[in-house]
């Protein structure tokens, strides 16, 4: 059995001070022994330590870890052993130099704290991305350069332009192994009772179109510098040539010299015997 630990021997110290006001922790220590509890039996009701149940009573508030803890365990203490905390905070206040200042919201601190800072614009990002539409453009028109125009004016449906063109770009050169024309027995080989067109792209590259007598489509696309294409048919055989200055042209085994200017756009049609333009 523990000496020391039953509150019947425990008795309140006599106030030799003369003064009829006890301190917090004398308070406190009178209200447990009234209960009939024991230091342990306060410690395991509200968690506090023993050792800081003992500071209090003999009131040494260090081990509590400043005001705050202080006046929780103040209060803890008091309602375990039944008594009003209140008069007990006042007095702990008086005595300790006031209530302490409450502690500032952490929210409203990490709010500030964290605030994005403002920047600049991106002026590098700005210039790379004007680079790149700057490229784009250029790209964009060497390409359009390159495709010939007049291939979209000619579509099926659109109305062949049959005046000279007034575009001073001078013809391309001729390759340096051009595709040969045909022989005279390759001349002399074309039938007779047929419509032959040879279409070769001397000069440059040319969009053509042939179609038969009956409107069906023979061919649709771009010739390279130097590619030929030949189409026959019973009766006639319709062609627009969508740049005819660069367009070597041979019909039923003879060559048509017609002055076709660079960039013109030419609508024909070619039937059986001598060549004819329609």
């Amino acid at each position: 059995m523990s000496i020391g630990n039953s509150p019947e021997d425990e008795r309140p110290f006599e106030d030799v001070s003369g003064e009829d006001r006890l301190s917090v922790g004398r308070a406190l220590q009178q209200a447990r022994i009234a209960a009939g509890l024991t230091v342990d039996d306060v410690s395991n009701a509200t968690r506090v330590r023993l050792p800081i149940v003992h500071a209090i009573e003999a009131d040494d508030f260090g081990p509590c870890g400043g005001d705050v803890y202080a006046r929780g365990h103040i209060r803890t203490l008091a309602k375990a052993v039944g008594i009003d905390p209140a008069p007990l905070l006042t007095q702990y206040d008086a005595d300790h130099g006031g209530r302490p200042a409450p502690t500032p919201a952490a929210p409203l601190f990490e709010a500030e704290r964290i605030r994005p800072e403002r920047r600049g614009p991106n002026w590098t990002a700005a210039m790379v991305a004007a680079i790149v539409a700057v490229i784009g453009f250029v790209g964009f028109t060497a390409f359009k350069g390159d495709d010939d125009g007049g291939a979209a004016s000619v579509a099926e449906g659109a109305t062949p332009s049959t005046s000279k063109s007034e575009t001073t770009k001078p013809k391309s050169e001729k390759p340096e192994d051009p595709k040969p024309e045909p022989s005279d027995s390759a001349i002399a080989a074309a039938p007779q009772d047929k419509v032959t067109v040879q279409v070769s792209a001397a000069d440059g590259k040319s969009w053509i179109s042939a179609k038969d007598h009956n409107g069906r489509l023979l061919f649709d696309g771009l010739l390279q510098q130097g590619d030929s294409k030949t189409f026959q048919d019973s009766e006639k055989i319709n062609l627009v040539l969508g740049d005819a200055g660069a367009i070597q042209l041979y019909v039923n085994g003879k060559k048509i010299d017609d002055d076709w200017q660079p960039g013109a756009v030419e609508r024909l049609t070619y039937t059986k015997g001598d060549p004819q333009v329609g």
